[in-house]
Parts: C-alpha cells; structure tokens; sequence
C-alpha cells in the first residue's frame, strides 16, 4: 500500500533541538525548563503513559484462549483455527512469530487480544506487521507491540485500515514504518506511540475517507526516527501522527512531543476536526499542520517550545518564513461542507516560547489539477472531477472558487501568546503571527497568477485575529514574507487585526 504524501515537508532540518536531558536523566519534555523556571511536565488534562500504561489483567478472562509466549507463532496459529469474537489472552513474556517477513494475525471480526502485565508482541525486525486483515471491530488491549520492518507508509498494527478497530493502554513502539494505521470509527486511547520509524500513527484509508475516528488520552512521543524529510526532502511523510482524507475526528487530551517533524499533521481533504485539551511540546516542526482541508476547532490546547529545529535551520540558511507551532496552509472553513462549524476556529490555546505562533498560508500556485499539487490524484471536496479544473472553465465561477483549497474564515481569539527571547533560541527571525501568500507564477494558464492571492487571504477571505493577549517582541507578517510589522501597524488600516487583544512588550511573567 502506498500513500500519497503532502507538500510541506521540511528538508535539511538539523538533529533535534527539543529533546533536552533532565535531571533524572531522561531526554523529552518533561526536562524543557520554560522561561517561567517551570518544567515541561503535561498538563493535568494531558495522557503520560509511555513509562507506565494500565496493566492488563493478571489472570485469562472467562472463555479466552490462552497464548504461549513460549510457542513460536501460538497467537497467528490459535487465532486461526478459533472463530471470530474470540477472546485471546497473552501470558506475559516474550511473544513472536515465525521467519515469514509475512507471518502476521489475520484478525476475524470483533476479536480481542488481551495482554497479561508483561506481555510483548515482539517482530525482531523481521516481521512486517503485527495485526492486519479487513475484519471489523478487533479489540487490542495491554500489549506492547515492538520491533515491526512495516515498509514506508504502512502500519504495524491494523495494517489494512479495518474498521471499528479499539486500540487501548498499548505501547506500540520501535517500528519501522507507521506503528499504527487507521480505519473507520477507529478507537485510540491511552496507547503510547512511540520511536516508531516514520508515523506513530497513519490516519489513511485506501480509497476512501474515514469516518468517526477518536484519538483521546495518548502519548505521542520521539516517532521519525528514520528522518524521513531528510532522506526524501519535501515528502511531506513524517511526524507524530499524519491524517488523510479524515472527515471528522476527535484528538483530544494527548500529549504529542519530541517528535521528529510536525506533531499532529492533517493533510489533504480533511474536515470536522476537534483538537482539544492536548499538550503539543517540542517537536521539530510544527505542532499542527492543518492543510489543504477544511473546518476544524483548535482549542484550550497547550502549545510550547515547537518547530525550534525547523525554523532555526531555515533561518540559518537566510529563509524568514514565519515557521509556526500551528500552520494553517490552504485551509479554511467551508459552509458547503457539513461539519460542527463551519470555520476553522482557533481559541481558548496557550502558545509559549515557539518558534512562531499562527501561520496562515495559501500557495497561489496549488490547486486542484495543478502541477503544484503535490496530491495529485485529489481534488477539493467541492469538486470531484479533478479534470474540469482546467482553462477556460477554471478562469470562472464557480470553478475559480472551488478548484482552490482557500485559507479562508479562520478565526483566532482568545488565545495567549507568550515569547521569551531569552528562551527561544533566534536572533529576529522568530516571534511572529503571520497571514501571507506567494505571487502566483505558474502554470501559465492559472487564473491566479499575480498578486491576486495574496490580496484575497489577507484581506478578503474573513481571516481575523482578535481579542487575543500577548506577552513578549511580538512581530507581525501580512500579505507577503518581506512585509513585518509591529503590532501598530498590524491593527491599523488596511490589515485591522488584532481589535481587542493586549500586547505587553515583555515575555516575561506568566501571570
């Protein structure tokens, strides 16, 4: 299975600048002293469950059938020769299968696989996937799953995107590839994603949507380890979770950081996206990409100490894009597509010492049918047939509207913005909100060639900051990466932004 990859990836990002060592020795979060002398510890809404997720029960339920760790391949043989909705407990200790790069549980519907406290499902780098087959409603909980070659862009566990899948108080962990694929009504919760090679999880259906996913109370932490930006710069094919083509989701309550690129990534026609209650800390990239995609609530998250690797290496190569914790890039809300809003609305968040703050970005050369589009194969949700977005219908309404994914109708209040400079490590290129587009330049036969664009994200498209509170040398970017202003400027005519919000010149002081 192959998945098609965004645009945005970052390329020539130097090894991570997050992963500080704590006092007990430890690398990640939890040793990132913030300017107010406080540790990165989670927030108390925040899941921290790599060190110690739930035990699972110590004794086989009533009617399963117990697995031996000590017989090779006992789990793919039993859940064979046993019936769907059958119950397995595994023992604790050590569980494998065979030689077969291939050997793997065929899950039969509304199967559960029970781990004792101890037990591991361990592929010894030999072993491509760990749980796959298209039957719904499987039930994993208390395992760890460890040490799976899944290839680039497939998944260890649920390999062939089932539905209705629980995934529960389970580490999934030191994989190649994504530890865990997605299907519909896929269930995720207090599960740890961890060191995986590529994604923690690859939230990507082949052919299809996915519907009702939920991804409550996880920890997401240190996944990329194959630094995949860096060995194929600009695949847009990395981080700690990727979500394709998802129509409404849930991500609430985890803690996403450490991570190699962007935390939370949503790329390519997602829609009705709730992100609420987590802690998104130092991860390389962004803490959330949300692109070329549609209405979503961002809200009382915690977002600190982000995207330090990526900005700090383009800045030493003289790039001053506004690199952002979050990076909304032709996204917008959308009334014609149903959801729980028909914005994106961004409030309620704390945002600290990041590289940047908000990002909102429209690439006046990326549209449906362009060469630009990286995902080729898609168009916009408002148009299905990616072949009429061509000249000279593209050139009128509605084609002219709907074969673009516009940065539209985002609506950023209430937020806090805190920046340190003592903290974050830059010389003036970091610290800034930014609204902005490039000059559309090809193909020649675009109808948005020129400045057009960026006219239309910066002052017609119903982008709006306000009433929001910062602390700190807050800058400001509109229309264009050469135009900076200070916060004067940026509420005054013709941008108007920011009506409300208080600006206290010092980071300092996190009252």
């Amino acid at each position: 299975m192959l998945v098609a990859t965004g645009c945005t990836g970052t390329s020539g990002v130097p090894p991570r600048a997050a992963g500080k060592t704590s006092a007990d020795g430890k690398t990640g979060a939890s040793g990132n002293t913030g300017s107010d002398g406080k540790t990165g510890a989670p927030a108390p809404s925040a899941a921290r469950v790599c060190a110690a997720p739930a035990a699972g029960p110590a004794r086989a339920p009533a009617g399963a059938v117990t697995v031996d760790p000590s017989v090779v391949g006992d789990l793919v043989a039993k859940t064979e020769s046993n019936p769907p909705r059958t119950t397995f407990w595994l023992r604790p200790g050590t569980h494998t299968f065979g030689p077969d790069p291939y050997a793997q549980v065929e899950a039969k519907r509304g199967n559960r696989y029970l781990g004792a406290p101890g037990a591991v499902l361990d592929g010894r780098e030999v072993n491509q996937y760990a749980f796959g087959g298209t039957a719904p409603d499987v039930v994993i909980r208390h395992l760890t799953v460890q040490r799976f070659a899944a290839p680039k862009d497939e998944g260890v566990v649920n390999h062939d995107m089932a539905d209705g899948w629980v995934i529960e108080h389970t580490r999934i962990q030191d994989n190649s590839g994504a530890g865990l694929m997605a299907g519909a009504r896929q269930r995720l919760r207090s599960s740890c994603l961890r060191g995986n090679g590529q994604y923690g999880m690859n939230a990507y259906k082949t052919g299809d949507s996915i519907r009702g996913l939920v991804v409550e109370g996880n920890e997401v932490t240190g996944n990329n380890t194959d630094d995949w930006e860096r060995r194929e710069p600009g695949c847009g094919c990395s981080g700690g979770i990727k979500f394709w083509a998802v129509d409404g989701a849930d991500v609430r309550g985890n803690w996403v950081h450490d991570n190699r690129g962007a935390g939370l990534w949503a790329d390519t026609d997602n829609n009705d996206f709730l992100v609420e209650g987590n802690l998104l800390e130092a991860n390389d990239g962004a803490a959330l990409i949300y692109e070329t995609s549609y209405n979503a609530v961002v809200r009382n998250n915690t977002i600190r100490r982000n995207a330090w690797a990526e900005g700090s290496a383009a800045a030493e190569d003289g790039d001053d894009f506004p690199y952002a914790a979050v990076y909304v890039s032709e996204s917008g809300g959308e009334p014609r597509v149903p959801a729980r809003t028909d914005r994106i609305e961004i409030h309620g968040n704390v945002l600290e010492d990041n590289w940047s703050g908000i990002t909102l970005w429209e690439n006046a050369d990326r549209f449906c049918n362009s060469p630009s589009n990286t995902s080729a194969d898609y168009c916009t949700l408002l148009v299905e047939d990616t072949a009429r977005c061509a000249r000279p219908a593209i050139a009128t309404a509605p084609l002219h509207s709907d074969c673009r994914w516009k940065t539209q109708r985002v609506d950023i209040h209430h937020n806090r913005f805190l920046l340190d400079p003592s903290v974050v490590p830059c010389a003036g290129a970091c610290g800034r909100m930014a609204v902005l587009a490039n000059t559309g330049t090809a193909p020649d036969w675009s109808p948005y060639l020129g400045g057009a664009v960026a006219e239309a994200i910066t002052h017609r498209q119903e982008n709006r900051w306000h009433d929001d509170a910062y602390a700190g040398p807050w800058t400001f970017v509109a229309r264009d990466q050469g135009r900076v202003l200070d916060a004067g400027r940026w509420r005054a005519a013709p941008y108007r932004q920011d009506a409300g919000s208080t600006f206290r010149p010092r980071g300092g002081g996190r009252g």
